[in-house]
């Protein structure tokens, strides 16, 4: 790949009037299509280049540290790169910005080389609902929420599970995951802010593990039912994929440079539970 150079952007966006991230059919808007039209016309480019990205977000939800990765042509990277940050900027909409475009180290992948994906969800229990100038960033719970609950029921969800019982689930696709941060803060101005870390995330988990808790905290189910939910294994209807917008994906961690290529190929390769023994 001497011919092409693989060039890191670090991003953001409001997906309010996104249809999510990835590319669809129909000319439906997605943050995918915005980023990648933009940059076919400020390189003047017959050519689409294709991004990847470090987790696919659904429509409706936000993004403050996203990362993808496009491979140019060498010759494109060297003739615009000076400018391109800044052509971007005039050429994206309002609602999806680039801050950073660099070249990549040598393994660096956007998706399979990440090692944790931190999201945050925010909710308010305030009776009279949510400030107008957060609505497109917060849930409102009409009943009261104990922070405590939620946080005793969050602990028993952590670790290396099957999270089946809270994932849509895709073919071919595992649903284990290791959640290795899941906790809950009520901040000064009432909202509440879940921040919820993993190695990576299967289809609605973390919108589904927040339907949970929220289900604890307002007193309708005890602290130890989300976690016998996930042992259970199956989709609970009890438990409810709440709204997507109060989930931001905040930022996305990666190894040390030289690590980059190890982890990516250990991140594609399907992965299973220790077995348990017998009967």
């Amino acid at each position: 790949m001497s011919g092409v150079v693989r060039v890191r952007l670090d991003l953001s966006y409001d997906g309010t009037e996104f249809s999510g991230w990835a590319k669809q059919a129909g000319g439906r808007r997605t943050v995918q299509g915005e980023i990648e039209d933009a940059l076919r016309t400020v390189t003047r480019s017959a050519t689409t280049y294709e991004l990847t990205v470090a987790g696919r977000t659904d429509a409706g939800v936000h993004a403050r540290g996203q990362v993808a990765h496009v491979d140019l042509p060498r010759e494109v990277w060297a003739e615009h790169r000076p400018k391109l940050l800044k052509r971007l900027a005039g050429r994206l909409p309002k609602d999806v910005r680039v801050w950073a475009l660099r070249e990549a180290p040598d393994g660096f992948d956007a998706r399979f080389s990440a090692i944790w994906r931190r999201y945050a969800y925010r909710v308010t229990d305030n009776p009279g609902g949510v400030d107008p100038l957060l609505r497109g960033h917060v849930l409102w719970h009409d009943w009261p929420l104990d922070v405590d609950a939620m946080n005793e029921a969050a602990r028993g969800l952590l670790g290396e599970h099957d999270f089946a019982a809270y994932c849509k689930r895709r073919e071919g696709a595992t649903t284990i995951r290791t959640l290795q941060q899941l906790s809950l803060v009520r901040g000064d101005d009432g909202i509440i802010t879940a921040t919820v870390r993993a190695d990576a995330f299967c289809h609605n988990m973390v919108r589904s593990l927040i339907g949970a808790l929220l289900f604890v905290g307002d007193g309708h189910r005890t602290p130890d039912w989300p976690a016998k939910v996930l042992a259970a294994g199956v989709r609970d209807s009890a438990v409810h994929v709440v709204r997507p917008h109060g989930l931001t994906l905040e930022e996305v961690g990666y190894p040390a440079d030289e690590f980059l290529a190890a982890r990516s190929v250990e991140a594609r390769n399907k992965r299973t539970l220790p077995s348990a023994g017998c009967c």
